[in-house]
């Protein structure tokens, strides 16, 4: 980003795409079987938005939702976060999508989740009617593949957003490969690969990647999308892989990080990839090095895969750290389940099991 954009930011980071009212079932089972539900939120911007300002960042979300109560519910909750919620437009004829999941890891065979997004408010979005005034007076703009999957002119707009342009600030992007949402389930991976290779920063699992664009392994996705200036690509339990592009006199090469992933017990395997991402995001605002990102980002990750939604607060700044300075054998034996980032909360001792 240019140094006059550095000037005039007035967010650390944007976060545009659509959040929902998320349905979350009092036990496990089908969704034919469960007998009620919670009401949550979800949505991966939304949520990255929601776990930097609780981080202590200035973090923007900008959408649309319906005119309705579930829309107020949305906004409302968004903002109880810290969220600037002020770029949020009203669609008086446009619902606020829903959505029912059931309790299960969504990599498993029987989870289910009921979409009810077709024709909803954020669909509606398009370089017509999100002025860029509430996007790129930031330090990082960022995006993902879902977007891009909700409509025509969703896609347009993230076209135009991560076109190059004089004074833009770093755009991030999180692949999110989500094939039940693309038009044409073979239009889908293309298109990312497309709008990644435009990025500054940019997230992938191993495993989406595999299935969208048939790629085994960190460095083969690393060759497919060369461009741009960081590549984080999620390996599951096994870590990540960070590829950093340090330019030289001959046109830069790539420094190559892993970073393991911490030992979790895990009470629901969701929101963790957008809980990475604004770990990750937040260690880079400060300006930490790539180790340190990778491991911020793991430390966010635990915190929401030790609680059964898909946010929660994250530990405190100060134990993050000490936590994310421990040297490479404490770290491997690191262990956090239910309840850690309260006791890191009230200074009491996270221990290294």
């Amino acid at each position: 980003m240019s140094g006059s954009a550095a000037r005039t930011a007035t967010a650390d980071v944007v976060c545009l795409g659509e959040s929902m009212v998320t349905f979350l079932p009092s036990q496990p089972g089908r969704l034919a079987d469960v007998p009620s539900f919670g009401r949550g939120i979800g949505g991966a911007e939304s949520n990255v938005a929601c776990a930097l300002a609780a981080a202590g960042h200035r973090a923007k979300w900008v959408g649309r939702v319906g005119a309705d109560g579930f829309g107020d519910h949305l906004v409302d909750t968004i903002t109880g976060y810290g969220v600037d919620t002020s770029a949020v437009r009203r669609d008086p004829e446009r619902p606020t999508g829903i959505y029912f999941r059931t309790a299960t890891d969504r990599a498993t065979d029987t989870h289910e989740v009921a979409y009810y997004r077709a024709g909803s408010a954020a669909s509606a979005m398009s370089p017509q009617n999100v002025p860029y005034e509430d996007l790129l007076p930031t330090r990082v703009l960022h995006l993902s593949g879902i977007t891009a999957a909700l409509s025509a002119d969703c896609l347009a707009l993230l076209h135009d957003l991560t076109a190059p342009r004089d004074g833009r600030p770093l755009i991030s992007f999180d692949v999110n490969h989500r094939p039940g949402l693309w038009r044409e389930a073979e239009e889908g991976p293309e298109v990312l690969l497309a709008l990644a290779r435009r990025c500054d920063l940019v997230f992938v699992g191993d495993d989406e990647a595999e299935e969208a664009w048939g790629l085994h392994g960190a460095e083969a996705v690393r060759a497919a999308l060369p461009e741009p200036d960081v590549l984080v690509v999620k390996r599951g339990a096994d870590g990540v892989t960070v590829f950093s592009r340090t330019e030289t006199g001959d046109g830069g090469h790539d420094t190559v990080t892993t970073v393991p992933s911490l030992r979790v017990d895990v009470v629901a395997a969701v929101g963790a990839g957008d809980a990475f991402a604004a770990g990750f995001l937040s260690a880079t605002l400060r300006g930490l090095p790539v180790r340190d990102r990778a491991r911020h980002g793991h430390l966010m990750a635990a915190a929401v895969l030790t609680v059964p939604g898909d946010l929660t607060g994250p530990p405190p700044r100060a134990c993050a750290d000490r936590l994310a300075a421990l040297d490479d054998t404490a770290w491997g034996t690191l262990r956090l389940g239910p309840g850690w980032t309260a006791a890191a909360g009230a200074n009491e001792e996270v221990r290294v099991t």
